[in-house]
């Protein structure tokens, strides 16, 4: 994750090199200004700032972007994010509109939606979902519209008021391996993202869910198979693998670590092993995120 038209440094206690496959030019384009312009203008938020991805430059050159909608401060502290902690503002009723105005001003084809948590609402966000959804559907009726949302704490309702809306990929990332969750997502447990993924095929079996998880985090291979069966043993239909890389300096917060690169190889592997369990479709690579290429994972499936 990174800063606009930077890579991450990547830091324990002090500077740590980057592997030759992680490094790669930064490509400058009029459609990524252009994508700038167009986000800023309509006071939106993307994940592709907020969290400071690797890809931000690359996508937004591609028309590409992944709106965040409920503002940019979350209520939850997971130690391997970039997005502020702290009292977020009132959801805003006019955000919906504005993000079916930038999809369709895009021309995109796969609308990508996430969230902060938002713990705080009554539905914890649920409802603006629900209601972006139905802004992109009606300004694009063609294209296909993806959310990745937090937890909802695996309650029905929440589930039920976006599934209600019919998104083509529901879509929750597990982050990482049960032993890690305490250490990494302080907030959060894994048998309760599971549970998350396991009601949106139960309410919407005809659509397609889906997770990711980082690696680099000090995970074993076994636990990150059990991970993969632990998600086809409820229905999950898409995967991503992407290595973790850390979002900051020392001084700028207390993300964890990186404790060891993947090899591209190891990414192979890993994509084999979980497309041979039964997962419709598996992106592994290490500038993989839940939202890169999320068109095309989609799209051949």
């Amino acid at each position: 994750m990174c800063s606009p038209l930077a890579l991450p440094v990547l830091t324990r206690n002090r500077a740590r090199r980057l592997p030759p496959w992680l490094k790669r030019p930064v490509p400058v384009a009029e459609a990524l200004l252009e994508t700038r312009r167009l986000v800023n203008g309509l006071k939106l938020n993307t994940v592709c700032v907020e969290a400071r991805c690797p890809n931000l430059t690359e996508c937004w050159s591609r028309h590409t972007a992944t709106f965040m909608i409920l503002g940019d401060k979350c209520t939850r502290r997971c130690r391997f994010c970039a997005v502020t902690t702290a009292r977020p503002d009132p959801p805003d009723e006019g955000e919906p509109e504005r993000l079916a105005e930038a999809a369709e001003h895009l021309r995109l084809r796969h609308v990508v939606i996430t969230s902060v948590a938002r713990d705080d609402l009554k539905d914890e966000g649920a409802g603006q979902f629900a209601r972006c959804i139905s802004a992109v559907r009606r300004r694009l009726p063609g294209a296909t519209v993806e959310v990745l949302v937090p937890d909802f704490h695996a309650r029905r309702e929440c589930v039920q008021v976006v599934a209600d809306e019919s998104p083509d990929v529901f879509n929750h990332n597990v982050e990482t391996v049960p032993s890690l969750h305490k250490r990494v997502r302080p907030q959060a447990k894994y048998p309760r993202s599971l549970e998350t993924l396991r009601l949106a095929k139960e309410l919407r079996p005809e659509g397609k869910t889906k997770s990711g998880v980082m690696v680099g985090l000090g995970e074993t291979r076994d636990e990150l198979i059990q991970v993969f069966r632990d998600l086809r043993a409820i229905g999950c239909d898409l995967l991503t693998i992407g290595q973790y890389l850390k979002p900051s300096r020392p001084h700028e917060g207390a993300h964890l670590p990186v404790e060891r690169f993947y090899t591209p190889a190891e990414f192979e592997e890993l994509g084999a092993i979980a497309k041979a369990l039964g997962f419709a479709g598996v992106a592994s690579g290490p500038f993989v995120r839940s939202s890169y290429f999320a068109e095309t994972l989609y799209r051949t499936t």
